[in-house]
Parts: structure tokens; sequence; C-alpha cells
């Protein structure tokens, strides 16, 4: 995923922003700046390739769950709204959510059980801010997907390699597994889903 700024963009309050943007364009609202998310073809399979599977997984389980292809999470109180790679929604929290119905747009970490951004060039965003902002919503579940190993060494450590990180909410906190080629990944959310790190960054098994 590449991030562009907008030239010359002026700051929109998130209301403009939902007025301005066009029909199913990829952006998002960064402290009332319109950042346009334009994504790589690898990028798009990998997405592509996570949704086809958690569909399959959460219709085996028959779970409330839903994942949108467009709709929007706020930070309460503030300018900025993300668009995820892919998001999981829980639907008996959506009648809950003041900007559902209006502008697809949720704003509290119990209608969220599941994030995941895959990286590209603007990773200090998926390891960095949006990190943060995941965790002070309360999303349960934020997984980072570096298929091609981009990230500081701070967070995938060296040399560098794809890694996909599972942060998991507990106590208010993230803590961090990290998962690398054939090894099984372990989601609190689905325990039983036979998934390698290997299997997601080359888009299928």
């Amino acid at each position: 995923m590449v991030t562009i700024p907008l030239p010359d963009a002026q700051l929109m309050s998130f209301d403009e922003f939902i007025a301005w943007k066009p029909d199913n364009q990829p952006y998002e609202l960064h402290h009332g700046t319109p950042i346009e998310m334009q994504p790589t073809g690898d990028h798009e399979e990998i997405i592509a390739f996570l949704n086809s599977v958690l569909v399959l997984e959460v219709h085996r389980l028959q779970q409330p769950l839903m994942l949108p292809k467009q709709a929007l999470v706020k930070l309460p109180d503030e300018d900025t709204a993300y668009l995820p790679d892919v998001l999981l929604l829980n639907r008996e929290a959506l009648p809950q959510e003041p900007l559902w119905k209006r502008a697809s747009t949720v704003t509290q970490g119990i209608s969220v059980p599941l994030v995941i951004e895959v990286v590209s060039t603007n990773w200090r965003d998926d390891y960095g801010k949006k990190l943060v902002d995941y965790e002070s919503l309360g999303i349960a579940e934020y997984w980072i997907v570096d298929h091609l190993g981009l990230g500081g060494r701070r967070y995938i450590g060296y040399p560098k390699q794809p890694t996909l990180s599972v942060y998991r909410l507990v106590d208010d906190e993230y803590q961090v597994r990290q998962f690398r080629g054939q090894e099984p990944i372990q989601s609190g959310l689905f325990p039983d889903l036979a998934l390698t790190a290997t299997a997601i960054f080359r888009a299928g098994p």
C-alpha cells in the first residue's frame, strides 16, 4: 500500500471528509489530512486471500461477524479515520455505532474483533500510530502482515525477514507474538485456523 497525501489538501473535519470522499476510492483521514491509499498487486492478493480464508472460517463457526469492503475505523474526538486492509466487524454491536448507518464507520473497539494491515512503504504507520490507536480503541486483535520484511529492526529483528505479528489485547495492552515460515499462526479469535505465515505471504497454499 502506497500512501499519497493530496497536494495542497485542506484540513478537513471528519464530516467534511465523508462528504468529499469519492465513492469506491480508498482514502484515510490522518489528523484532518486526506490520504489516498494506493495498493500494489501483491498487497491486493494478500488481502483477497485473507478475506476468503476468514469468510470461510466465520461461516463455519456461524458467528455474527462480517468483513466489509470500505468501512472506516474512526478515533473518537479526533479527525482521524483508518481504512484497514482487512476489517472484521461484530454485527451485534453495530446498532450502538452512531456513524455506522450514515458513514459506514465504527468508533468502538467492541465492534471490531480484528484488524489486519498489510505492510508496504508506510510501515511506520502500521507499527507505530495505528498500533497505538487500535490498542487505545480496545480492538481485540491486530495483525501486521509484513510480507517483505520492511519493518524496523526493533519490530521484526535482524536480519529482517517476512514476519506476521499478531497483537492480542491483554489487560488493555497489546502483547505480540510473531510467526514466520511454516509455523502455524495462533489467533485468539480463530484458534482452529489452519494457516501459516508463508501461506499468507504467498497469498495461497
